[in-house]
Parts: structure tokens; sequence; C-alpha cells
């Protein structure tokens, strides 16, 4: 089979290895296809903090069940399936308070342990999921980052009729925003630089899509949502200019969920946070009912996937699917990798 690894930042190799048969309680899965995400971004340009290379990337994924191993009775040749990426220890003190999406050791596919970039991928049986009947390939490899944002928005509690800001436009914060109006949000506000980013959001029926650069967000949020402005914030870019937002935006006593990954130390007033008694709050990855969650709200319809898929790239193209991103910037939602040519 072939295998993409990047060896150095910019750089990616194809080898061929033999495929790996799956042993006791495994499934051996055909990779269709992989999503590009914005940590893997970060790989590519030598900016992710806890990546060494060479590695094999690949962990927002979809593909078709060829055989299982021994002791597998819940998959079957042919079924659709995405992958739960996380590689944990089971023993830590957050794994066993059932928190193992912050498992002391955690891994990650693609970034500290081999990822789907290969045209057959061995897994866990117990980190497989079936697709719904009616999911796409397409969709199947997007369950993932939506799953980031139903974990997300869950961090900060119930958002039923709650007013949400949302700061960033880019996949995961167009997901947050599309998860918090699914999840019953009364209004969600969504704010980016990009006109591109947020022709898509207001596509995928966000209330109010606002671009920074022009608009006067806090005057905007005073109005769209009244004098008692956002009741959640979630920082959805990863930077210094967003997460200052967020703080000086808040009102007393709110809080930001920081989503957005931060390649560079971040920098925020802390006086302000202290001054309001303001609540930030991390939010890493996700569980398996994140997982089950994701893939209700994709085959509701309570997620609209479509609009987001800026392209596809064939597989022995992964390096011409960067490109693609850094030339594009921020003209670029999701892009696919198809591993193997099924369109379906």
């Amino acid at each position: 089979m072939l295998q993409a690894v990047m060896t150095a930042p910019g750089k990616i190799e194809f080898v061929q290895k033999e495929i790996c048969e799956p042993g006791s309680g495994q499934v051996l899965i055909k990779i269709m296809r992989i999503g590009v995400c914005g940590s893997d971004i970060h790989v590519y340009h030598g900016k992710h903090p806890f990546t060494p290379y060479p590695v094999v990337q690949g962990h927002e994924v979809s593909g078709e069940v060829v055989r299982t191993g021994e002791g597998v009775t819940e998959f079957r040749t042919g079924d659709k399936v995405t992958i739960q990426p996380q590689v944990t220890c089971g023993r830590c003190y957050p794994c066993r308070q059932g928190s193992y999406h912050i498992c002391d050791g955690l891994k990650v596919m693609g970034f500290q342990t081999e990822g789907a970039a290969s045209e057959f991928f061995t897994a866990d049986g117990g980190r497989v999921l079936k697709l719904p009947d009616g999911i796409s390939f397409d969709e199947g490899a997007m369950v993932e980052p939506v799953a980031v944002a139903v974990h997300a928005l869950g961090r900060g509690g119930d958002v039923s009729g709650k007013k949400v800001l949302v700061l960033g436009g880019g996949p995961i914060g167009n997901l947050v925003a599309q998860a918090a109006k699914a999840k019953g949000a009364g209004a969600v506000i969504i704010t980016d630089l990009s006109e591109y980013r947020l022709e898509i959001a207001a596509k995928c029926g966000i209330d109010y899509c606002l671009n920074s650069a022009k608009a006067d967000i806090e005057r905007a949020i005073k109005e769209k949502f009244g004098p008692d402005k956002a009741d959640l914030i979630l920082e959805c870019v990863g930077v210094n200019a967003t997460i200052d937002q967020a703080v000086s935006f808040a009102r007393k006593g709110s809080d930001i969920i920081a989503v957005g990954v931060f390649s560079e130390k971040a920098g925020i007033d802390m006086g302000l946070v202290q001054d309001r008694e303001l609540r930030i709050i991390g939010t890493l990855m996700y569980q398996r009912c994140d997982y089950l969650k994701a893939m209700e709200l994709i085959k509701n319809g309570g997620i609209r996937l479509k609009p987001l898929i800026t392209n596809h790239f064939a597989f022995k193209d992964y390096l011409k699917a960067y490109k693609f991103i850094q030339q594009q910037k921020s003209n670029v939602m999701k892009v696919m990798i198809d591993v193997n040519d099924q369109q379906s």
C-alpha cells in the first residue's frame, strides 16, 4: 500500500508499505477521505509544538471496513466508518476519572502516533465508529471537527436560548456556530476578516456574520444581543488579537471558551479577567459521546457540511493541497484528500 510521510516541514514523501492485517479486536479500513485541518497546517509549517518528524498525518478520516480481527462483532465488510484518533493510557488520573480525552500520555493520530494517510489503515475496534446511513465519505471525514465543536460548546453548559459570540469563521468556528444553533442558541454572531468565510457562514444559517475589519464589533454585539451582550464567547482562531477581543467584549462574570489552537504563547489582559471575574475555559478534543452527537447533527441536517468543502485533491497530490491552502489562505474552508477514488 502507499503511505504519505511528512519527513520535515513542507516535505511529503510517498513510500510503499505492507498492509497491516488486523489483529484481535482490530479493524482494517480502506481509507477514502482525509480532511486537512488547522493543526495539520501547523505541522506543515513546523509550528506544531507537540509533533516530531517524520510523521504520518491524517486524523479527520472516513473509510470502508475491509476485514476485521478476532473478537470484532460490531463491524462488517463494507461498513462506512470513521475513527476517533486518540490513543490513551487508561491509567492516569484523567483516564481514571473518565476524562480520557485529556490523558496525561495522550497521543493523537497524525501528530504523536501514526495517522491514516495510507491507502489502508488498521485501528483498534474500540476507536472505530460506524457512520449512519446516508452520511457520505466527505461528511464522515468531518465528524471529527464537528465533535470538536460539540465538545467545546459542552464546556459552556446548556446553550439553549443563549446569545453566543463566535470569534473566527474558519471551519471550526463555523461548526461551533452551527452546533450552537442546532443545540438551541437564541442567536449567534460570527466574526472573521474574510468575506468568503462570512458568506459560507451565512449559507449555513448563522444569524449575524460580521467582518471585524469593517464593523464595530462591540457596538454590533450590543445592537444584536442587547445591553447584556453575549452569554458565551468562543475564540476559534488561536491568535492574540481574537483572545484579546474575547476578553474585551465579555460582560462581567461571563465565560470564554478557548477553542483555537495557539501556535504561539498568548498574552491577555489579566487585569480585565480579574476585574470582571471572567472564566477562560480550555477545550482540547472530545469523547465518544461527542462523536455520536456530531453524527446525529449531521444526519438530521442540524449541521450543513457541503458548503464548507472547498476542494478535493488526489492522494498523490497531498503536498499540492497544502500549497493550495497556503496560496488561498482565507478563501479556503475544508480541503479533502481523496485517498481512494470513490466519490460517495
